[in-house]
């Protein structure tokens, strides 16, 4: 059974198949595990984000970055489910893939878990707003500031 990190952790993956875009909107019950495909624009998901337990978007070349705008975007619509990146991407990725809503990580290269399970942990604070921290660091710190 495959590996991936999930909550922080490295443990084993319990998922039934994930369904390829193609066979997912052929279903009638599309509360099923679904994958995306660069260049596959997750737009069919919208109207079911709700029932979807997991959405996987693969990456193909750890170039290729149509699978960050995916997962922000799949966020922003409101997914509160698995958000799982497959495929090619680096270890140094990975921290950035949790800030635009990744949540579960399943490299090609499982051998490296461990280097990327300690990359998801290099960095403790952020500046910027994103998906994972809607807050800039400057707003969180005013709101510190503020009496109760």
């Amino acid at each position: 059974m495959p590996k991936i990190i999930k909550s922080g952790v490295i443990q084993e993956d319990t998922r039934p198949d994930i369904l390829s875009l193609d066979e997912w909107v052929k279903l009638e019950d599309r509360a099923q595990p679904v994958s995306l495909q660069p260049g596959e624009a997750p737009d069919p998901l919208f109207d079911h984000l709700a029932d979807i337990p997991l959405i996987a978007i693969h990456f193909p070349v750890f170039t290729d970055g149509r699978g960050f705008s995916y997962a922000r975007e799949l966020r922003q619509r409101g997914y509160r489910g698995e958000l799982r990146a497959t495929g090619e991407f680096m270890p140094d990725q990975v921290h950035y893939l949790r800030r635009c809503g990744f949540d579960a990580f399943q490299p090609a290269d499982a051998s490296r878990l461990e280097e990327y399970l300690r990359q998801l942990r290099v960095f403790s604070e952020h500046y910027q707003a994103s998906i994972d921290e809607p807050l800039p660091l400057f707003r969180r710190r005013d709101s510190e500031s503020q009496p109760a």
